[in-house]
């Protein structure tokens, strides 16, 4: 008798919405979510940071129509405070909304300009062995000629927290090349408890801003504080680059499309056939008009014209070289 297969396991996934962009995301999110994923049966959490002296304007999620919409999708806008970062860092949102979420539950925070493309429930989760993307380039650290490598750059942090180096390194990848080293995109990162997490992201978040190791004292926090710190964070709880989601998440699961003309350059038309599936229901449609990016790009018709650039099976190798053409054409927005 062949054995039975494991039962879906149950976890809460969390995004972050405010005011502006990111509340018409949050959408798209959770309509994605709720397309591709009918058998969720988690909570999906809007993280909202709350007004306070590090936000000089309301952050919260402004339209009642997208707070509504929301609502009906099942989403719950759960409130934050913004102690440490705010509006100078906005990346350490996703650092501080971690104390919000329900203590002991296993989490799964993705950053809200993603899609949703897959069942959720198929991708095999191990939580106790917390990893992140591995969708990322080479943007931390820079290193200078006659400066600290990749290897002295990073072995002074994980020294700093008193975490073994050695053991975090791909050996596949050659010595002082970027990908040796652990390094995620923060675009999505998951794990057992967000408050075992979401204190070590903090506590390492906030020492490498203040009191960095000398070998790193020359290179740039912002902004990338955050993926320096998430490795760090997940080799401390056990976990790593060597993760089942990977072959679901950022793939046929999900899709970090960051902004929506670089989705219609470089996505798949899967991608693209998702984004106009899940915006085009009247209800959804008359709210996500209210945004200009959604509103040009999907129902005007300008994101076929940014895919028209590209030749999908021999795209640029940088992602700059890519936003470039977008630019230079006219049909940049964000």
């Amino acid at each position: 008798m062949a054995p039975k297969a494991a039962a879906p396991q149950n976890f809460n996934i969390a995004i972050v919405g405010q005011a502006g962009r990111l509340s018409y995301e949050a959408l798209l999110f959770a309509a994605s979510l709720r397309h591709n994923s009918p058998g969720f049966a988690g909570r999906l959490l809007v993280a909202e940071p709350q007004p306070g002296p590090l936000w000089p304007k309301d952050p919260r999620i402004e339209p009642e129509d997208v707070r509504a919409a929301l609502a009906d999708m099942g989403a719950e806008i759960i409130p934050f405070e913004s102690r440490h970062f705010g509006h100078t860092y906005p990346y350490g949102n996703k650092i501080e909304m971690l104390s919000a979420l329900p203590k002991g539950e296993p989490f799964v925070f993705f950053d809200t300009d993603t899609l949703i493309t897959g069942d959720i429930m198929s991708v095999p989760f191990d939580f106790d062995r917390p990893s992140a993307s591995m969708r990322r380039e080479g943007t931390w650290p820079t290193i200078e000629l006659y400066g600290p490598g990749y290897a002295e750059t990073w072995k002074s942090l994980y020294d700093a927290f008193g975490l073994d180096f050695a053991s975090s390194l791909d050996l596949s990848e050659p010595d002082e090349y970027w990908a040796r080293y652990l390094y995620f995109n923060a675009g999505f990162f998951f794990g057992n408890c967000p408050h075992a997490f979401g204190e070590l992201f903090l506590k390492y978040a906030l020492q490498i801003l203040n009191d960095p190791p000398e070998a790193i004292v020359c290179q740039t926090l912002d902004p990338w504080l955050d993926q320096i710190a998430l490795p760090l964070v997940i080799h401390a709880l056990g976990g790593g680059r060597d993760s089942a989601v990977h072959d679901y998440l950022d793939g046929p699961v999900s899709c970090h499309y960051r902004l929506f003309p670089m989705l219609y350059a470089r996505e798949s038309a899967a991608v693209i056939d998702v984004l106009e599936t899940v915006t085009a229901p009247n209800k959804v449609k008359k709210v996500l008009k209210g945004y200009e990016p959604i509103k040009r790009m999907v129902y005007q018709g300008r994101g076929e014209k940014v895919r028209a650039l590209f030749d999908q099976n021999d795209m640029p190798r940088r992602e700059q070289a890519i936003r470039n053409r977008i630019k230079s054409n006219g049909f940049w927005l964000r």
